[in-house]
């Protein structure tokens, strides 16, 4: 466990350097105790905290209004360390963790319905948040079985998945009768998914099959799938029964392409969803702004690739989507299309490795790999996400692409995807940072900042371009600046639907005339931004900031900068909000003058 204890050496005890590393260490501790999921994803679900391994987060509204009160506490009590007195690093953690637990407090005490952390959720249910969905992926994907004693603590799971969401609906429906109502879209959405789950026998749901074949590989003998059945016949299914039939009902109160703006207080609502989730003060009329200055610019770019290949009909939405239908272009609509992609990504990652030592001085050890998206989740899932490796090095990394519409992924989309949620991107930023022995473990392991986290991986992508990574395929750059366009035109949309009313048909005509996706992919996108207000601008607001930081100091430093240095300088420190990184930036670059 050195990997989780390890830490720099100290200035002398009684000093601020260590009075603020116990205080991050004991709320690392606090934050996994409360946690038994996040205890089972970092491979913490043992020894003294085995009894974890049988539960499943409490998120009730008792719970929220505990933690909220936890930060307040913990605000004040960061708040008493004396910043002059720390090390430059320790100024760093102070900086970012007195950040978030100031942000929890304010958000929390103003916004009583839904969720408010790091990113804004005004819906406990929705077709992407809620244990109905969370908790069957989360058993299958993080609870291991190689005993006797973990397949019992996965039977106590499914007994405490009934608590788990009938805790959700309790919040729901207090939420509505505040008058936060989903869109009637995301109840239907939300709906249909737990009939997918509901609507087949208790044997083949995945909460059976998981434990069924873990426990078949461990070679562990008992009754694990009738055990498991009854379980979920005699308690899930009437659970989701409830659930169904409050989405139901909450979805005849809804209207049908509602955005926050129909949120108690909705305008002010969104605009701090928006500054949450950017880490930055912009507005929503700035960020839409933004949005619609870079689509004009990248797609200039776009353009003139396209001319020079002799593709100069159209717009260049309707000329990006013809090369997504080129035969060249597209894999079958079937199981050996999608092994075929998952093969070329595996095998394109492992390439791109090669090339990282160039900008990299540090890499990180545990391992990534491309997956499908689990079946049963793939209709409200993300297109795709990434799940860290468990600390203990005994679940690898992996990057989950949905693969329910192949057509969605051209070939000549695949790279820049895969350096986004893999290397140069997500996997080398999340791993180097729980791997670092600088870092305080919480900073490692809790509340990370999309906008750091995203605007590294689309930095990523124009790293990996930089690189050569895109070269062997003839439209890879175009791949690439199509992902950038992606990213631009969802500050359109975001804002758009958020802050200008747009309806669901609006803002996807917009996503697919602008950038060329399908309309299946650009319509789940943009039912994902209704579900979760801001969220999608962080991508290409953080790029903003990143490529900014780095011109920067190049500019500063000229012959003297070094990109190796620079990485380092930037990623060992770990995530941070977006105004933290632009201190810490010009701080190093002062060390280096």
């Amino acid at each position: 466990m050195a990997l989780l204890t390890a830490a720099p050496a100290l200035a002398q005890a009684g000093s601020e350097d260590a009075r603020l590393r116990a205080k991050l260490d004991a709320m690392f501790e606090s934050l996994v105790d409360d946690s038994p999921g996040r205890a089972t994803g970092l491979g913490l679900d043992v020894g003294k905290r085995a009894a974890l391994k049988s539960r499943l987060d409490d998120n009730s509204a008792a719970a929220k209004a505990r933690r909220l009160e936890r930060a307040r506490q913990w605000a004040k009590d960061l708040g008493a360390i004396d910043r002059a007195k720390l090390s430059p690093a320790s100024k760093v953690d102070l900086d970012v963790v007195l950040y978030q637990q100031t942000q929890a407090v304010t958000n929390g005490d103003k916004w009583k319905f839904g969720d408010v952390g790091g990113n804004f959720r005004p819906y406990v249910i929705s077709q992407q948040s809620g244990a109905y969905q969370e908790i069957p992926d989360f058993l299958d994907s993080q609870h291991k079985v190689a005993t006797i004693e973990d397949a019992e603590a996965y039977l106590a799971r499914l007994h405490d998945f009934v608590r788990a969401m009938d805790e959700d609906l309790g919040r729901q429906k207090a939420d509505a009768a505040m008058g936060a109502i989903p869109a009637s879209f995301i109840c239907d959405l939300s709906i249909g998914q737990m009939k997918a789950l509901r609507d087949q026998p208790a044997a083949a749901t995945i909460l059976v099959t998981s434990l069924v074949r873990k426990a078949k590989a461990a070679n562990l003998a008992g009754d694990w799938e009738g055990r498991a059945t009854r379980i979920v016949s005699g308690e899930i299914f009437p659970a989701l029964d409830r659930q169904i039939a409050a989405m139901q009902a909450i979805r005849a109160q809804s209207r049908p392409d509602v955005g926050a703006w129909s949120l108690p207080d909705g305008e002010a609502y969104y605009a701090d969803a928006v500054k949450a989730s950017t880490t930055t003060d912009y507005t929503p009329q700035q960020v839409h702004q933004l949005g619609l200055d870079q689509v004009a610019e990248i797609s200039g770019r776009i353009d003139a690739i396209l001319r020079a290949r002799g593709l100069s009909q159209g717009s260049v939405g309707a000329r990006l989507m013809a090369l997504n239908t080129q035969p060249d272009q597209v894999f079958s609509a079937n199981d050996e299309g999608r092994a075929r992609m998952l093969a070329l990504l595996n095998t394109h990652i492992a390439e791109v490795y090669k090339l990282l030592p160039k900008a990299f001085r540090t890499l990180p050890k545990a391992s990534v790999e491309v997956r499908r998206v689990p079946v049963f989740i793939q209709d409200g899932a993300a297109n795709g996400y990434y799940n860290s490796a468990a600390l203990d090095g005994s679940r690898p990394a992996a990057f989950y692409i949905n693969l329910k519409e192949t057509a969605d992924w051209p070939r000549y989309n695949l790279w820049t995807l895969a350096h986004h949620e893999t290397v140069p991107g997500h996997h080398l930023q999340i791993a180097l940072a729980q791997e670092s022995t600088q870092i305080p473990i919480l900073r490692r392991t809790f509340g990370g900042f999309s906008a750091f986290s995203e605007g590294w991986a689309l930095y990523a992508e124009q790293l990996a371009q930089e690189l050569g990574a895109n070269d062997a395929d003839p439209l890879g750059e175009v791949g690439y600046l199509q992902s950038l366009l992606f990213r631009a035109a969802r500050l359109v949309t975001d804002t758009g639907i958020h802050a200008k009313r747009w309806t669901r048909e609006q803002a996807t005509t917009y996503m697919v005339e602008t950038i060329g996706n399908t309309r299946t992919r650009a319509q789940r996108e943009v039912e994902r931004y209704f579900a979760g207000p801001g969220q999608a601008n962080s991508y290409k607001v953080g790029h903003t900031v990143w490529a900014k930081v780095r011109a920067d100091a190049k500019a500063k430093l000229g012959p003297k900068f070094d990109l190796r240095a620079y990485h380092d300088a930037v990623l060992l420190s770990g995530s941070m909000p977006l105004t933290v990184l632009e201190r810490h930036v010009a701080e190093w670059v002062a060390t280096q003058v």
